[in-house]
């Protein structure tokens, strides 16, 4: 129960959490003004964070220390790719942009590119979509069948589930919580009739509770980017560095197996559980 809290409460945002405060704005990097691309050929060290307990996106092994996840496969690949060693420092979702500002790190995987995180970090090309579902007993084919007053949807407050439902289904009757795994009490208790989450979140609260009903993907599709975050500098060769990596993964083939295949492996969703419908 806690793992699940722990992930769900934590990765919307992934996708979930929508925005920092403006204090981030004050802090400074400290000392160097070296350009991140520039330390990581003189060091060949590729400094990542990573957030313990968020399987499939982060998972650290407690009895080995080792990390994994499809976020660390993706680190690894980039690092292989720099032919540098990786170093992976524990933080946190919310800390991770601090982290970046302050050049702790020199990039974390799994970021929504919010107006407010623009102001203090930069932002890679998407990696992949990140499609907004509902989980409900009841089949909804389209955004227009929710768009009820009589439709209680619950969404975790700020999050970025709140931004879509509010402004795609804005005459719904929208219960936010203060936590997404709040909301799925709700939905389990039949408080509200359906919960928006991104797909990866449906999928994992769903295989720990079927009881809640089924995923459904309501037409047209709306998503939200999953981008890499790096420090905001001046120079560009950090980010283009970046942006290359994932047009070369993308070219490849090997975003969505990497996706799928930790998704299976540490969450138990299979590969034919996902819908055809769901861009990766």
């Amino acid at each position: 129960m806690t793992n699940r809290r722990s992930f769900i409460a934590n990765v919307a945002g992934l996708a979930a959490v929508s925005a920092f405060p403006n204090v981030f704005a004050q802090a400074t990097a400290p000392g160097s003004t070296e350009a991140t691309f520039a330390r990581i050929q003189r060091t060949k060290i590729l400094r990542i964070g990573a957030v313990r307990g968020q399987a499939p996106y982060y998972n650290k092994d407690l009895a080995s220390g080792e990390w994994n996840g499809f976020m660390i496969d993706f680190a690894k690949s980039l690092a292989a790719s720099l032919n540098a060693k990786l170093d992976i420092t524990e933080t946190t979702w919310g800390n991770s942009v601090l982290d970046l500002q302050t050049r702790k790190i020199d990039v974390f995987f799994g970021m929504n590119p919010t107006p407010a995180r623009r102001e203090v970090i930069g932002f890679s090309e998407p990696l992949f979509q990140n499609a907004f579902t509902i989980v409900s007993k009841k089949e909804y084919k389209t955004w227009a069948e929710l768009n009820k007053p009589e439709v209680k949807i619950g969404v975790d407050i700020g999050s970025s589930h709140d931004q879509m439902i509010s402004r795609v289904c804005p005459n719904a009757t929208i219960v936010r919580l203060e936590k997404a795994d709040d909301v799925t009490l709700a939905l389990q208790t039949g408080r509200i009739d359906a919960q928006v989450l991104v797909w990866l979140l449906s999928l994992n609260v769903l295989k720990k509770n079927p009881a809640l009903g089924k995923m459904y993907v309501p037409m047209p599709l709306e998503a939200t980017s999953t981008n890499i975050g790096v420090p905001k500098e001046e120079d560009k060769a950090w980010v283009e560095t970046i942006n290359k990596w994932i047009v070369a993964e993308r070219t490849a083939g090997k975003i969505k197996p990497t996706v799928l295949g930790n998704l299976q492996k540490l969450s138990g969703v299979k590969p034919e559980d996902v819908p055809p419908q769901i861009p990766l």
